[in-house]
């Protein structure tokens, strides 16, 4: 399926490769049953391959799997292969269903369907709240350069609460105060205005992810390091559907942390991976710096693994990717709540990784 915001173009094949037919449905609750009707008519349905599933196409990927239909991530042709051909909807959807049949289509789409999904819809909230509230004080930090000398010097030498704080405060005056004057203390009291109420909205979010991790995956926020916000952003990465990844190395590989070869000749050498989730993999790096700071056993491997000759980013990067393991192993085994404690007392003991 190649997906768009407002219509889906369908295309089925048959097991020798055989284009059966190719059709246009609208994006809407009756064109997916429209969409799943009309391939059901061609005979049973092997497998499907979504384009932009995590966003065009999530809704109708949910469908799908509704229907007991195992439903893959179409990946694009790619640049190369996009400069020998001509662009039609069509020829998209016909390229997602060989990469299907080929099995160049491995990732099954995430279902969307349980606590990473909710913890995915908080965070965009959430960042762009607090996106929102940086740029409302450098706007008023912005203001302040301009503005009036007695008012500027009333405010000079603030930190960024305690400015938001007398910004609250300001009062315009009366009749005979500079017009200017007037409308700088009401544009920075407004301004203070919106940081607190994005303040709040972020607070909430903050407590509401917290709730959501600790009631349903309270293991990881127990581990050192680990803050319901990284939680959260590594369970989206993972989805709702764990098993979908074949392991922890895929997990590792997902986030960015693992390693890659980088040998030539007599120099064997393994680099930073500079893919994957960087969300995830930013992650993961606070993980880490948390541990450097406050847990003695990571520091131990971090001062032993640099006396080996290894660099600091190296370093950090096998710090990376044994966290990415414990999380991995820590989410896999907490459906399983016969297990979860064996897990995390293995967890606990274990030695980071040699390499």
């Amino acid at each position: 399926m190649d997906t768009h915001r407002d219509y889906h173009v369908a295309a089925v094949l048959s097991m020798t490769g055989r284009t059966l037919g190719i059709e246009r449905f609208p994006a809407t609750a009756s064109g997916y049953r429209q969409l799943h009707a009309w391939a059901v008519q061609w005979g049973a349905i092997r497998g499907a391959g979504v384009e932009s599933s995590g966003n065009y196409g999530a809704a109708l990927s949910r469908y799908l799997l509704s229907q007991s239909t195992p439903v893959l991530e179409a990946p694009g042709p790619g640049r190369a292969a996009r400069r020998r051909q001509s662009k039609s909807d069509r020829g998209d959807a016909e390229l997602a269903a060989r990469a299907v049949l080929s099995g160049r289509a491995r990732s099954p789409v995430k279902s969307g369907t349980g606590a990473a999904e909710i913890a995915r819809l908080y965070l965009v909230v959430k960042d762009s709240a607090v996106k929102a509230q940086r740029q409302a004080v450098n706007q008023l930090k912005a203001i302040l350069v301009t503005a009036d000398p007695a008012l500027r010097e009333e405010l000079a030498g603030l930190s960024r609460r305690a400015l938001v704080s007398a910004c609250l405060a300001l009062n315009e005056g009366d009749d005979r105060t500079d017009p200017v004057v007037r409308a700088t203390r009401f544009t920075l009291r407004v301004l203070a205005e919106r940081n607190e109420q994005l303040r709040a909205q972020a607070l909430m979010l903050e407590r509401r992810l917290s709730d959501l991790i600790r009631s349903h995956y309270p293991q990881l926020v127990d581990a050192v390091g680990i803050g319901p916000h990284s939680a959260a952003v590594l369970l989206t990465a993972m989805g709702d559907n764990a098993d979908r990844l074949r392991g922890e190395a895929s997990f590792a590989a997902l986030c960015g942390a693992s390693p890659v070869e980088y040998s030539s000749g007599n120099r064997q050498h393994r680099r930073l991976n500079r893919g994957g989730n960087r969300q995830a993999n930013a992650a993961l790096y606070r993980i880490v710096m948390t541990r450097l700071r406050w847990d003695p056993r990571t520091q131990a491997y971090y001062e032993r693994r640099l006396t080996e000759g290894k660099t600091r980013r190296e370093t950090i990067r096998c710090l990376k990717r044994y966290v990415a393991r414990e999380v991995y192993r820590l989410v896999h085994g907490g459906h399983r709540s016969d297990r979860c404690g064996t897990h995390h007392d293995e967890l606990t003991t274990a030695r980071p990784p040699s390499s």
